[in-house]
């Protein structure tokens, strides 16, 4: 049970970081709102498999 509810705070904040920093920084460029949040979604990806999945 407390796997579940740390991978969902996991998701929201990603989900929260993608939002604020489309709002912020990128708010007209498509392309370059579409690279970033692939980029963090990469980064939020590795992060997890590093610490939240065990063997």
């Amino acid at each position: 049970m407390l796997k579940n509810i740390s991978v969902v705070l996991y998701v929201m904040l990603l989900i929260g970081v993608v939002v604020s920093v489309d709002i912020v920084f990128f708010r007209h460029y498509f392309w370059e709102r579409l690279t970033a949040n692939i980029g963090l979604v990469m980064v939020f990806a590795a992060f997890y498999l590093r610490f939240f999945k065990k063997p």
